[in-house]
Order: structure tokens, then sequence, then C-alpha cells
């Protein structure tokens, strides 16, 4: 069931709605859809909808209406009195959707949280043919928990217990940061609607074997996994899970210690489906999750993927009125600027990134090692004396530190690098 009010694209909509249901496995017998100016308070639909979906029911045999929204408990348990089967509303759909996906102890840790968060709001009174519990033994007898009441209580013990086990998982996340700024390894966060190639971006820059189909949310768990890029520099490249439209707040709440990764990344890769139609809003949404837990203010790197499927694209950056990349046009399935991609990683983290000549008497091999074990030295030339002229290229900070540490006077600083 999915119905259009005012300022919704109700097309686009409707499409995602279909391929949520279906990446929960939902075999559609029908769909419903409708417009109304506001929600009906009691059924969500109305009355003459809900009609409408019993006959759809009633015809296809469904077992299951899913509404592409969110409804309120009693909502639900009208509408599942008046249908005579099970409602399921978009946030369950979801939730359903990430239960099936999570793989590691973590995510399916974040999963039961949300569930039982979502849970939580729709107990009802579903057992009033159960009299109040009494306790036994002396002194034990009297009023004691209804069904309802201790439902509540379990729900809320497990509750917290899952949020001090995510604490814990928390607390090492951040422990490793630290480790990793102490080793001055910057991160950066895949970040995009769900289904925009992210987990193929990941694997064709790190060599991993995440899991990656054309289903929404195919992978939950967050994955690291370190990069090297054109400077000799180290990055660790992390994969969050993928947004979407109204991603619930209870997923967001569970999940906050995955979407940390994107909040205190250094760098924000935020892939876009170059072949989206929706693509603009699609962006937009992402924009507003990431205002949501905190991460619009980390520097980001547009990514547009698939250009493979766009006959008229070729792989190309494009830079803001500062020389800096802005956008990045590839294709991860196929490799195509790729090489362009690592190159703008680079400048965006390392803006002072230089490529100059410098020259190194002969007493500092060491030096001339630890360029090359960076990968910075695109030319060498040996001079009359012994010494080296090199061609490098790397961050003018890090090249100032070495050359200090060898005893050198720092060059002078040279023309950022262009790519």
């Amino acid at each position: 069931m999915h119905l259009q009010f005012p300022g919704a694209d109700f097309e686009a909509d409707r499409l995602e709605f279909l391929e949520l249901a279906r990446s929960a496995g939902a075999a559609i017998v029908a769909v419903v859809g409708g417009r109304r100016e506001r929600p009906d308070p009691g059924l969500y639909a109305g009355d003459g909808k809900v009609d409408e979906i019993a006959a759809a029911v009633a015809a296809g045999g469904a077992e299951l209406v899913i509404f592409n929204h969110d409804l309120s408990p009693s909502q639900e348990r009208n509408l599942e009195k008046r249908l005579q089967c099970r409602v399921l509303d978009r946030t369950g759909l979801i939730l359903d959707i990430f239960a099936r996906r999570a793989r590691s102890h973590e995510g399916k840790l974040q999963v039961e949280l949300a569930q039982l968060q979502h849970l939580a709001t729709r107990l009802v009174r579903g057992w009033t043919h159960l009299e109040r519990q009494r306790g036994g033994g002396i002194g034990m007898t009297g009023p004691g928990e209804t069904q309802l009441e201790l439902d509540r209580r379990l729900i809320g013990e497990r509750i917290a217990l899952l949020k001090r086990r995510l604490e814990d998982v928390r607390s090492r996340r951040a422990q490793n940061r630290q480790a990793r700024a102490r080793r001055e390894i910057p991160t950066v966060s895949l970040v995009g609607y769900t289904n925009a190639g992210k987990s193929t971006l990941f694997n064709a820059l790190t060599g991993a074997g995440t899991f990656a189909s054309g289903q929404l949310f195919a992978t939950l768990d967050t994955t690291v996994r370190r990069v090297a890029l054109p400077t000799g520099e180290t990055v660790v490249l992390a994969d969050t899970v993928g947004f979407i439209r109204e991603l619930p707040h209870d997923l967001i709440a569970a999940f906050r210690a995955t979407l940390e990764e994107a909040r205190e990344a250094d760098l924000l890769l935020h892939v876009i489906d170059a072949a989206d139609p929706e693509r603009a809003v699609r962006s937009e949404q992402v924009e507003a999750v990431l205002r949501e837990i905190g991460a619009h203010e980390v520097p980001r790197l547009q990514v547009y993927n698939k250009i493979d499927l766009r006959t008229e694209e070729t792989p190309r950056v494009e830079r803001d009125a500062n020389g800096l990349p802005r956008r990045v046009f590839i294709s991860a399935r196929d490799g195509r600027g790729l090489d362009l991609l690592r190159d703008a990683i680079a400048q965006c983290l390392y803006p002072d990134l230089v490529e100059d000549e410098i020259r190194l008497p002969p007493s500092a091999a060491r030096l001339r090692a630890q360029l090359f074990a960076l990968k910075a030295v695109r030319a060498e030339r040996v001079e009359q004396d012994g010494g080296l002229r090199l061609t490098v290229r790397l961050p003018y900070s890090r090249l100032v530190r070495l050359c200090r540490e060898a005893g050198l006077a720092p060059p002078r600083r040279a023309v950022l690098a262009s790519g």
C-alpha cells in the first residue's frame, strides 16, 4: 500500500517500495495506491481504500499487507482487525531486511536493538484471558504483573543489555580510531544511497571480498581495509550501511557505532549512481541523514559511479575554484577512473600535495630508501659528485618532515600537483 501526499514523488517512492518488498523476499500479488491530503487518524488510508485493500487480499490470498508509511500502533491494530491479516509498516519492513542481512555479531546486536525498540512501542494487551500473575510462597500473594507489564520489563532489560554491549563496540571503535590517529592514518568512509555501488567500489579499491549485489541493503556490516594512495600514503577505507529515504530513527540510533565511522572520518566519499534519474533527490536524502548523524561538516568528495551504464560519460575529475577535486566520474564494475579517484582522494586529504625535484647528497641513502618505500619517486638522476636528483610527489608537509629528520634543509613550497 502506497499513498501519495502533497510534495512527494509518487512514482519514485513506489518503485523504491517495490524494491524494498522484493529485497525482503515478498511475493507481491497486488499494489494498491492512492492520494490523500493527510493520513486518516484511525486507519491511515481511510475506509474506502481499506476496503479496496481487503478485496485485493481476498482475491490474491495474501497473508501480509505492507504499508510504505510509518503506522502508529493503533493504526496497525485497527488495520489488522479490518483486513484479518498481518500488517507491516515501512519501518518494520526495513527492520526485517536488516535482520536477514546482518552477518557480524555487531550487526546482529544493532538490528535486534532496533527491532526491540520498535516492538516496545507496539505492545498491546493481547492476553486478556490471563489474570494477573501471582507469586507463590508465604508473603508472596497479592497482585503481580500483568503479561503486558512483564513483556515490557523483559524487553526493557534486553534493550539495556544490548545498549551496554554496543557501547563496548563503540569504545573499541574509538580506540581503533585513536590508534590510527597516532599513526597518522586518515580514515575515508564510503556513504551513499543504498544500491549506489558502494560495496563494489570498496572491493575495487581494496581487493576485499565484501558481498555486493543489486539488492537494497545488500551489506550492513561495516568493513575496514587499508588502501595505498599514489602518494605512498596509507588510508583506512570504511564501507558503511547504505542510506535510504526516511531511514528509521530506531535504526539510526541502533547503528550509532557504525555511523560514527562516517562522522569521525577525515573524508567522505559520497557514492552516487550516475545512471539513476533520481540521483539529485537521492543525494539530498543522503545529505539529510549526514546532517542527522552529525557528519555534515566532514569534507566530502562526490563519486559518480556506474558510468558504464551511460555511454556519454567518461572518467574525469571536476574541480572547485581552488583546484581541488569535487566530483569524480568512475565505473567500479569495470575499473575505469579508479586511478583518478585514488589521486583525487590523495589531493583531498593532502591539499599540500606537490611534485618537485629535490637534491640528495650521497649520505642521504636512508631518505632515498624512505621516498622509494612511499612510492613517491617519479624519476631519479645521478649527478657527477654522486648526489641524486629525485622528482618526488607527496604531501609537502611530509616531505619537510622527512628532510628535517635526515638533517637536510627542506625544499621551498612547490606548485600543487594537479594529478
